[in-house]
């Protein structure tokens, strides 16, 4: 059984909440962010900023003056280029092969197979990030005898780096062998380079700086010209030496398509063996005494740890793309189908074959206002429902604030409004002390901070004509609408809340009726045991409670009431987080609702299964689609990734269009919605991420009332206030017309008293509201005394009275 809060009960202020939301989450989530960061930074720098590209990519050679003239005529391999730079030539009739740009999980081994059918030993060149991916090819190539030399980490023209970032490759190429293979290397060859007559001064102030770090730098004598593909047999002719002289020939097993240099290599290592030609790793060649040796142990560990950071970037980063296509499949989904939805329940509600809901429903209704602190806006919101073109019994339902507000509606001496005050015990308290004391059948909620127009109460009852409605919710408009926040609530409320109350209409699943408008059958919410506080958004409580009592909850869009929206990003940030850590609660509770069928069923597999979809998830992943636009304005093709982004918006824009048009407002507020993405977008996300942290981590979350900045418009011709409290001051609050000229109501001088909430009474028959007395002979309705009662609905038999309904089982616990 629902819980009952009693009258009695302990004092809950509300005043000064005590903040026991948890903090660690914010501190693991702020290492998470830095952590991914730096991993996607890592990520973008080694795979994206520079790249294996063909080896006449960097333009012509620069001036020479630099280069000593015994390098340029020299042997291929350079050593203490920083000092006194010698060189050393191959020995005749040897041949060095060495393999650029590798490792590659294709080619490799491939070509490693080729050497060993033909006990051949070369030298491996290797790029850093390709060492990353694929260590056990790294392994392969020490443990089969070859040798292995670095080739940068991520193949950039070393001669346009700065010194520090060339010592950055540098270093972490050797790790990445160190951590792959076990082991270290002397031997460098930078990119895109090719013979000593080829160096300029920019090239050997790369070599100077290796050669400072202990490097020798291996050149080449031949090249095959394997990168411009130009078939095997032009590969084995560029490969062929003329003459005797030892070589060191370039090739490549990475970067690419490498078939033709397999088939190639197939040829060339017999074809030069018949000529009497050997083949040796390029430290044999040359003499040089063992360039390669075992990495320490810190260097090892080190390498280790490099790899796996980078393998671990590559996971994320492919999971951050996965889950930003999800986000994009989602988003689109539910625009096709909000759209869809929107477009049918308009069809549905105003197209020709659109049908009524039954007989006018004209009997009176009782308004509960519950009030904690609305001093600021209490007689605009009790003004407006006076104007009322429907009869109505207003109670206001103090619930003990410390600002006057009871004392103010009392003062004001309005007729037909009751003022019940009782001590601080919650919104839903208040709510159950009016229903309690409310003397007509049909209910109306709404809440201190808002407005009606004159036809809002008759429009949203009429609904409840068919008799399988329990519940309706109304439109609820932002009336400060000015400045950037304002617009994007008043965009939020139109686009996001109003088109989706389409969809749940439209598929029998509404979760939410609005604590600012929504109208109820009494027996309804009694039946289920009144508004239920085990939660804090008792509005979407209460409405699920009922789709699973059986009854039908719709949506009146021409009901509207106007609302007073946060004006700062605190009291937002304040209010949504309520509104969502409420929600995650109510769904919990609900989560039966799965499993059962009719409008239960119907409540749990499209309802929640929406809201879980579209109001959890979707905004989880949001983050995801903001970091990868950053990574990919950094990283990569920076006009996709604002392609995709304007595609985004477009469809934004085009929700907005529609969903304007279907409300009825000017779509001028739509300018800001590219604004919206950059502020009001993460704000709601991360109230999300916020309400689960609270949810997961079992903090209860207490009520945090918002601020009231007075901004309602009390409406004109109502009955005129006490002389000694003066009316507020219109505030711009729209109208479509006039409330001057509606009929004034008499006072209700003996309406029942209820007993406390404990025990609900029977509901006292009503037997007519007083009549109206005419305003200055404008026109006025009929007594609404002898209103008689509508027909059934389509024919149905009348629904048993309420003593006759059952209680409802019990739900299950909160989320906390």
């Amino acid at each position: 059984m629902t819980d009952r809060r009693r009258h009695n009960a302990p004092s809950r202020s509300r005043s000064r909440p005590r903040p026991i939301t948890p903090r660690t989450h914010w501190l693991l989530l702020s290492v998470l962010v830095v952590t991914l960061s730096a991993a996607l930074l890592l990520q973008g720098y080694t795979h994206h900023m520079f790249g294996i590209t063909p080896d006449d990519v960097t333009g012509g050679r620069g001036r020479d003056e630099a280069v000593p003239g015994r390098v340029t005529r020299g042997g291929p391999v350079i050593a203490d280029a920083a000092t006194s730079a010698h060189t050393a030539r191959v020995k005749d009739r040897t041949i060095a092969l060495t393999f650029d740009d590798g490792p590659d999980p294709v080619w490799t081994p491939r070509i490693l197979d080729v050497l060993r059918r033909n006990h051949v030993r070369a030298t491996f060149f290797v790029v850093g990030t390709e060492v990353a991916s694929h260590p056990e090819l790294a392994r392969r190539i020490v443990a089969e005898g070859h040798q292995i030399g670095i080739h940068t980490f991520t193949h950039p023209d070393l001669s346009r780096l700065p010194s520090w970032q060339r010592s950055l490759e540098l270093r972490e190429t050797q790790l990445a062998v160190a951590g792959a293979a076990g082991v270290t290397t002397g031997l460098f060859r930078p990119p895109y380079s090719s013979r000593n007559d080829a160096l300029d001064d920019a090239d050997w102030s790369v070599l100077k700086q290796a050669g400072a770090a202990g490097y020798v730098t291996v050149l080449s004598t031949q090249d095959a010209e394997d990168w411009q593909r130009p078939g095997a047999d032009r590969i084995l002719m560029n490969a062929t030496p003329h003459g005797s002289t030892g070589q060191i020939l370039l090739m490549h097993d990475g970067g690419g398509d490498r078939s033709q240099t397999v088939a190639a290599l197939n040829a060339l290592i017999p074809r030069l063996t018949s000529h009497g030609f050997r083949f040796a790793t390029v430290g044999a060649a040359v003499g040089m005494a063992r360039p390669v040796q075992p990495a320490g142990l810190g260097d090892h560990l080190q390498g280790m740890a490099l790899i796996t950071l980078l393998q671990t970037g590559d996971r994320v980063v492919w999971l951050l793309g996965v889950l930003m296509y999800a986000a994009g499949a989602i988003s689109v989904l539910r625009a096709a189908v909000v759209l869809i939805a929107a477009r049918r329940h308009r069809r549905l509600r105003t197209g020709p074959r659109s049908s009524s809901w039954g007989r006018p429903v004209t009997e009176p209704v009782s308004v509960i206002v519950p009030a904690y602190n609305e001093s600021a806006g209490i007689e605009a919101a009790v003004r407006s429902l006076l104007a009322s073109d429907h009869p109505v019994e207003i109670i206001v339902v103090d619930d003990g604030s410390t600002d006057g507000t009871a004392d103010l509606v009392e003062s004001l001496r309005l007729p037909g409004v009751r003022v019940i005050r009782q001590q601080n015990a919650g919104k839903p308290s208040a709510l159950n002390t009016g229903l309690a004391a409310a003397t007509c059948d049909l209910v109306v909620m709404v809440d201190g901070d808002t407005v009606f127009e004159p036809d809002t109460v008759r429009t949203i009852v009429q609904p409840l004509a068919d008799p399988r409605v329990g519940a309706v919710s109304g439109n609820a408009k932002v009336v400060n609408r000015g400045g950037l926040l304002g617009r994007w609530q008043h965009i939020e409320y139109v686009v996001g809340f109003n088109l989706d109350r389409r969809l749940f209409d439209l598929a029998e699943c509404m979760p939410t009726v609005p604590g600012a408008v929504g109208a109820f059958r009494r027996r309804a919410l009694l039946d289920i045991g009144g508004v239920s506080d085990v939660t804090l958004a008792e509005d979407t409580d209460v409405t699920m409670a009922l789709c699973r009592d059986g009854w039908r909850v719709v949506y009146e869009e021409g009901a509207v009431a106007w609302t007073e929206a946060p004006a700062s990003l605190n009291a937002l940030w304040r209010q949504r987080y309520r509104w969502c850590y409420g929600t995650l609660q109510a769904m919990w509770k609900h989560r039966g609702a799965l499993v059962q069928r009719g409008a239960a069923g119907k409540l749990g597999r499209r309802g929640l299964t929406y809201l879980l979809l579209f109001q959890v998830l979707l905004p989880l992943l949001a983050p995801v689609v903001d970091i990868f636009a950053l990574y990919g304005l950094v990283f990569l093709d920076p006009v996709r990734i604002t392609g995709l982004w304007l595609a985004f918006l477009l469809l934004q824009l085009g929700m907005g269009l529609y969903a304007f048009r279907l409300d009825g407002e000017r779509p001028g507020p739509l300018w800001s919605l590219p604004l919206q993405q950059f502020v009001y977008r993460q704000l709601m996300y991360l109230v999300v991420i916020q309400s689960l942290f609270t949810a997961v981590s079992g903090s209860r979350l207490r009520w945090q009332r918002m601020e009231r900045y007075g901004s309602l418009q009390a409406p004109a011709g109502t009955a005129a206030p006490a002389d000694d409290v003066p009316s507020q001051s219109p505030g711009g609050f729209p109208r479509p017309a006039p409330y001057d000229g509606l009929p004034q109501q008499v006072p209700y001088d003996g309406l029942p008293q209820q007993v406390p909430y404990d025990g609900l009474p029977q509901q006292v028959p009503y037997d007519g509201l007083p009549q109206q007395v005419p305003y200055d002979g404008l026109p006025h309705p009929a007594p609404y005394a002898p209103v008689p009662q509508p027909a059934p609905y389509g024919g149905r038999p009348p629904i048993p009275p309420h003593p006759g309904f059952r209680q409802p089982g019990p739900y299950e616990t909160p989320l906390h």
